[in-house]
């Protein structure tokens, strides 16, 4: 398994994970900012690949040098194998190298399930951003 930068070319098969993945409302909000972080920053969006198909995907955004994850997403199948974690990892990574001054999670209902995976990787309750707002940032 590998993460790479997201290609047009995935469009299908990561619209396909998130519609199997995540619930009608949380599809819909996801889709709206997957779109927007495409057309201001692709590099922040992120696909796992195992065996030439994709596995994972995570959306992030910059704003103000502020890193926030935004929806991280795994196919069931292939849950509870680390693929989160290195969706997460490689994103960190992303972020450090554009010098971000703080890394949040964005915590909204679609994701409390995942909110213990962050925790696992040193997160604490103070880098979750609690916001009903869509995703709206302008990435810098």
């Amino acid at each position: 398994m590998y993460v790479r930068s997201f290609q047009l070319s995935d469009y299908g098969a990561v619209t396909e994970l998130l519609e199997t993945v995540l619930s009608d409302d949380c599809y819909e909000l996801t889709m709206s900012a997957f779109a927007r972080q495409l057309s201001w920053d692709s590099d922040l969006v992120l696909v796992a690949v195992e065996q030439g198909e994709i596995v994972g995907m995570i959306i992030g955004t910059i704003d103000n040098n502020k890193g926030y994850y935004y929806r991280v997403a795994v196919k069931r199948e292939y849950q509870r194998q680390g693929i989160g974690q290195s969706l997460i990892q490689s994103l960190k990574q992303r972020f450090e190298q554009r010098h971000v001054t703080k890394i949040m999670i964005t915590a909204d209902e679609h994701n409390e399930k995942v909110l213990p995976l962050y925790e696992k990787l040193g997160y604490v309750a103070s880098d979750f951003f609690r916001s009903f707002q869509k995703l709206s940032i302008v990435a810098g």
